[in-house]
């Protein structure tokens, strides 16, 4: 509780309080009157620190698919790679099964030899078929000694050799193949005090059916020979086949 005294500060301090804040009023400085000049920009500041990722943003909406491009040029071809290394050696494979057994591969044959014998010996007419009838080798009988013509069972090509003796006569045959001339040969008589050869030889192909035997081309040079101590022959084999009717003989 206030005393007396105490009381009569209050409306004391009450009236100097109004009067110092008229004075601090009626001394302020208007703002326009006090502007300074623009200060010196500051310092960067320091980076601050990462933010954290945003989220995911939405889809589109689905678009309508674009038009195809234009083909592009094509590449350059790459350059070889080097070789690679070899690889490990595989496992021993199995022991297959035996197959069935295959047919026998039986080759076609054909061969014959045939001279002439000194009942023969003799001139032969022009055009006809020298007559060998001294069978040395005709084993599948292709030969026939009664005409003197080969005649071809198996398909291929044969090798014919003709060699005949020369005596005191000029010669000149041709070898035969279904009557036309393939190969001719000739021997001139010299006065030869003792008997020549003359020989010749060539291949052919032949099918089943065709002939082939020798021939007297000049009726003047027939002078073929043949004695004890020398012979006149024909002979001819079948060098390979080109048989198609076997499975073996067909590839």
């Amino acid at each position: 509780m206030m005393t007396l005294p105490q009381l009569w500060l209050v409306p004391l301090l009450l009236v100097l309080q109004i009067h110092l804040s008229d004075q601090l009023e009626d001394n302020k400085i208007p703002p326009s009157l006090c502007s300074g000049q623009p200060g010196i920009p500051g310092s960067p500041g320091v980076h601050g620190n990462p933010g954290s990722p945003g989220r995911d943003g939405r889809d589109g909406r689905d678009a309508a698919p674009g038009e195809k491009g234009e083909r592009g040029d094509r590449g350059y071809s790459g350059e070889t790679g080097l070789r690679g290394l070899t690889g490990d050696r595989g496992d021993p494979a199995q022991k297959g099964e035996r197959g069935e057994a295959g047919e026998c591969a039986v080759s076609p044959k054909s061969a014959f030899s045939a001279k002439l014998s000194e009942a023969r010996s003799m001139p032969v007419a022009l055009g006809d078929a020298v007559r060998f009838d001294s069978i040395v080798l005709n084993e599948q009988g292709d030969y026939n000694a009664e005409t003197g013509r080969f005649t071809t069972k198996v398909p291929g090509v044969y090798y014919f050799s003709v060699h005949a003796t020369v005596y005191r006569a000029s010669l000149q045959f041709d070898l035969m193949k279904n009557g036309h001339a393939m190969a001719s040969y000739f021997q001139f008589y010299g006065n030869w005090p003792k008997p020549a050869s003359l020989s010749g030889g060539s291949m052919l192909h032949l099918v089943p059916g065709d002939q082939v035997w020798v021939q007297m081309a000049l009726g003047e040079y027939s002078g073929i020979y043949s004695s004890s101590k020398t012979d006149s022959t024909f002979s001819g084999f079948l060098i390979y086949s080109d048989w198609k009717h076997s499975p073996v003989f067909a590839k």
